[in-house]
C-alpha cells in the first residue's frame, strides 16, 4: 500500500476547524471593527501596517497566480507549495490588520464622487468575500489533504478566482484610501 493509497484511508474531519476559525476570524474582525483603538499609543507608527497589509495582500496574489499557473501545468507539488505561501502571508495580513484595527481608530475616506463609489464598492465586495474566503479557502486544502482531488476541484474553482479578488482589491483599496492616513 502507497502513501496515497493510505491517506485515502484515513481521512480527517476538518470541518469543525473550518467552523471554529471562521467564526473566531469573522468574529474578531467584526469586533474591531466597532471598538475606537487604543488611546495615546505611541511604541510605533500603526499607518506602517496597513503599508505592510498592502505588500502581504500584493505577495497573496502573487502566490495565487503562481499555484494557479502551477495547476494549470500540472506542476501539483508547486501548486501545493505556492498555495501554502498565500496562506502564510494571508495569516500574516490577519496579524497585521487586526493589530492595526486593535490599535488605530479607522480611516475614513476622504474622496468623493465617482472615486467614492468606487472605493465603496471595492471595500464592500472586498469585506463581504473576504468573509467568505475563510470557509472556502480551508475547505480547498482539507480536501486536498484528504485527497479528495474531485472534490477539491469544484470548490477551488470558486474558492481561487474569489480569493485573487479579495487580495487584488485590498491592494487597491490601500492604495485608494493611503493618501487618507
Amino acid at each position: 500500500m502507497n502513501y496515497d493509497e493510505k491517506q485515502l484511508k484515513k481521512k480527517r474531519n476538518y470541518k469543525p476547524f473550518i467552523i471554529a476559525t471562521t467564526i473566531l476570524l469573522n468574529g474578531v474582525i467584526f469586533v474591531l471593527a466597532g471598538i475606537p483603538g487604543v488611546e495615546n499609543f505611541t511604541a510605533f507608527d500603526p499607518t506602517i501596517l496597513p503599508l505592510m497589509n498592502a505588500i502581504l495582500n500584493s505577495f497573496t496574489f502573487l502566490f495565487l497566480v503562481g499555484a494557479l499557473i502551477a495547476i494549470l501545468k500540472k506542476k501539483v507539488q508547486i501548486h501545493r507549495r505556492f498555495i501554502y505561501a498565500a496562506f502564510t502571508t494571508t495569516a500574516l495580513f490577519l496579524l497585521t490588520y487586526t493589530t492595526y484595527h486593535y490599535i488605530a481608530e479607522s480611516t475614513p475616506f476622504g474622496g468623493t464622487g465617482l472615486v467614492a463609489y468606487i472605493y465603496y464598492f471595492l471595500l464592500i465586495t472586498h469585506i463581504l468575500l473576504a468573509a467568505i474566503i475563510v470557509p472556502l479557502a480551508l475547505t480547498s486544502v482539507a480536501r486536498a489533504w484528504n485527497m479528495e482531488n474531485e472534490r477539491h476541484k469544484k470548490i477551488a474553482r470558486w474558492t481561487m478566482p474569489l480569493w485573487l479578488y479579495v487580495s487584488l482589491t485590498g491592494v487597491i483599496i490601500y492604495v485608494m484610501i493611503s493618501p487618507y492616513y
